[in-house]
């Protein structure tokens, strides 16, 4: 399908690095915006040299980098911090995550911004957001888990707090960026001044929002939710299981109807029609021993076995992937999970497909991160028309 992409015509100017802005740039690029990174002349963004490495690039910078052009600009030179701002009327949106008051200390701040360009949307990414005693304290998503409240409730209650083993306060950081440039871009089209507007996107407040009802238990009953580890408190059954084979599955049936659908199909009729286990607050009180029950019948069954009968009855239930059975899954071949995409050097790889799915103008993959100032000459020359002879000032300066 060659579907127009939802956002063609959107031009977004990515000054972050690392995770959380780069992660939105990357949302942006998939689904069509024009998406122009600037990354330090020298080495660029240290995500390239990250993780795991093919050649002399990190295969993690592929993926977050595609469909984006490079420029390179020292926003720390007279002459880089212009740059920056030609580019600023010449774009929709511009993100960032530098800890606030970096951008204001070169003159790229949000006022001037959107003095040049009263149109511009600006998504400012930070640990703690641009106002309050802690904005000028430096944040990183690990951190920001931390005091958003997240790691506290994540792991075995005898043990100490772990982290999730992704960049997920970053990562969430990011997909708020999204949605807050988009409805301020919807915004801007049904205001008669077509202004633009402010963005912050606070990494703490990203990871506090997922907090589900934490907050109202704790001021309205005193409950602090504590680490459960693999259970979900309060709602059961809901919970990891052994099975014969020594591998463990997740069963998920807490609805009314489908604890009863699992208890049939495990062997306990008396436990579905149970009265005490009707209802979820009469499950919560007896969780350990319905998972008990649960578990003897798991261990007795291999894992494909009780999904296979688990799934004969509609119960929600999966077992637990590492990145090996997601690439044998056939499900995630089939919503073109697994994109086959090819590296500069002609070597195929697997990328993840492109998240969500449009119907009519879906988003796709179009070229994988670019080399270092890739694009310099496309940009420079083409979307601010300089000359050779300023390119060539601007290299001998190091601006560029």
């Amino acid at each position: 399908m060659n579907a127009r992409k939802p956002l063609q015509g959107v031009r977004v100017l990515e000054l972050g690095t690392l995770v959380a802005a780069p992660f939105a740039g990357k949302i942006f690029a998939e689904f069509g915006a024009e998406v122009i990174k600037v990354e330090p002349p020298e080495k660029g963004d240290p995500l390239r040299n990250w993780r795991t490495m093919h050649h002399d690039t990190s295969v993690w910078w592929y993926v977050q980098a595609r469909n984006k052009k490079s420029i390179t600009v020292d926003m720390r030179k007279e002459e880089g911090q212009e740059i920056i701002r030609s580019l600023a009327r010449e774009v929709d949106i511009v993100i960032e995550n530098f800890r606030p008051g970096t951008l204001e200390k070169w003159g790229l701040g949000y006022e001037v911004l959107s003095g040049i360009n009263p149109g511009l949307i600006m998504v400012r990414i930070s640990g703690y957001g641009q106002t309050g005693p802690y904005r000028s304290k430096p944040g990183f998503g690990s951190v920001a888990e931390a005091i958003g409240g997240l790691r506290y409730l994540t792991g075995f209650p005898d043990r100490p707090p772990v982290r999730v083993g992704i960049a997920i306060g970053d990562l969430t950081a990011g997909l708020y960026a999204v949605i807050g440039a988009l409805m301020a871009l919807h915004a801007r089209s049904r205001s008669p001044e077509g202004r633009g507007q402010l963005v912050d996107v606070a990494l703490y407040e990203a990871v506090f929002s997922l907090l589900e009802g934490v907050l109202p238990e704790y001021d309205l009953k005193g409950v602090v939710r504590e680490r459960t580890g693999s259970s979900l408190p309060g709602i059961a059954p809901s919970n990891t299981y052994l099975c014969a084979d020594g591998k463990y599955v997740v069963i998920g049936a807490n609805g009314d109807s489908i604890f009863k659908r699992l208890m049939h199909a495990i062997g306990r009729s008396d436990l579905a029609e149970d009265p005490r286990y009707a209802t979820n607050q009469g499950r919560a009180e007896n969780v350990a021993f319905i998972d008990q029950v649960i578990e003897e019948w798991t261990k007795q069954h291999p894992l494909q076995e009780v999904q296979r009968r688990l799934d004969e009855a509609a119960v929600p239930v999966g077992p637990i992937y590492s990145i090996v059975e997601i690439v044998e899954d056939e499900h995630y071949r089939a919503r073109n999970m697994l994109e086959e995409i090819r590296l500069p050097d002609g070597e195929t790889v697997l990328f993840p497909g492109v998240v969500p799915k449009l119907s009519e103008t879906p988003g796709g993959h179009e070229w994988v991160g670019p080399r270092l100032g890739e694009h310099n000459e496309e940009i420079l020359k083409g979307l601010l028309r300089l000359d050779d002879a300023e390119l060539a000032r601007l290299k001998e300066k190091k601006a560029i």
